[in-house]
């Protein structure tokens, strides 16, 4: 048992070693791009960006879609973002120290089940709530209660009057003014008054009386 145990170390010592060797080996860029879109060309902010060959590390792009950060050639990236369709890249092969790409996102569209939210508890909460329902007035309703009499005593009572009705109220005083003016000034003529007429007539009958004494 000892010796397997130890036969089992020296070849996961063995597989590190190798695998240290080999990242040692690849060479480090700079791997810098933008994340657009695919359907709209916009791009598209804060996708985290994992490093899946090389301790799962994690990167941000910003709020226009750009990230950069420092990998190994042939390093797996995993590209996630809300509402989108994960996307999987290998940081290609370059001659100098940096690799710069374009990347495309696709847009995930999830279907969720239909929910129905009832504010009732049950149906017979539901037929009291339905049966003492208070409708509120629509507009003609509204006016029509607005157009009574009592709703219009009550607002000339309140409204002040305006410029025209102000003017037509004085032209009907003045015009009952004139009228009452022009009666007097007509009954005050003795020639139209049946009570000056009678009195004329009784001091010319008395006037004969008093000659044939």
């Amino acid at each position: 048992m000892k010796i397997n145990f130890l036969i089992a170390c020296l070849l996961f010592l063995l597989c590190t070693a190798v695998k240290g060797q080999q990242h040692t080996e690849r060479k480090l860029v700079q791997f810098s791009g933008v994340i657009h879109n695919a359907d709209s060309n916009i791009a598209v902010p804060y996708v985290t960006l994992t490093n899946l060959s090389y301790q799962k590390q994690l990167f941000n792009a910003n709020h226009q879609g750009f990230f950069s950060f420092v990998a190994h050639e042939g390093d797996t990236i995993k590209l996630s973002a809300v509402g989108y369709h994960s996307e999987q890249l290998v940081i290609p092969l370059s001659t100098d120290n940096k690799v710069t790409v374009n990347l495309k996102m696709r847009t995930q569209i999830i279907d969720l089940p239909v929910v129905t939210v009832y504010p009732w508890a049950s149906i017979d909460e539901f037929n009291y709530a339905f049966m003492n329902l208070h409708i509120a007035d629509d507009d003609y309703l509204i006016a029509q209660k607005n157009l009574t009499y009592e709703s219009l005593v009550a607002l000339a009572k309140t409204v002040p009057r305006n410029a025209s009705e102000i003017q037509n109220l004085d032209a009907n005083y003045r015009h009952i003014g004139l009228s009452n003016k022009a009666v007097n000034q007509r009954n005050s003529n003795a020639l139209f008054s049946p009570l000056a007429w009678a009195s004329f007539i009784n001091q010319i009958s008395q006037g004969n009386k008093s000659r044939g004494k």
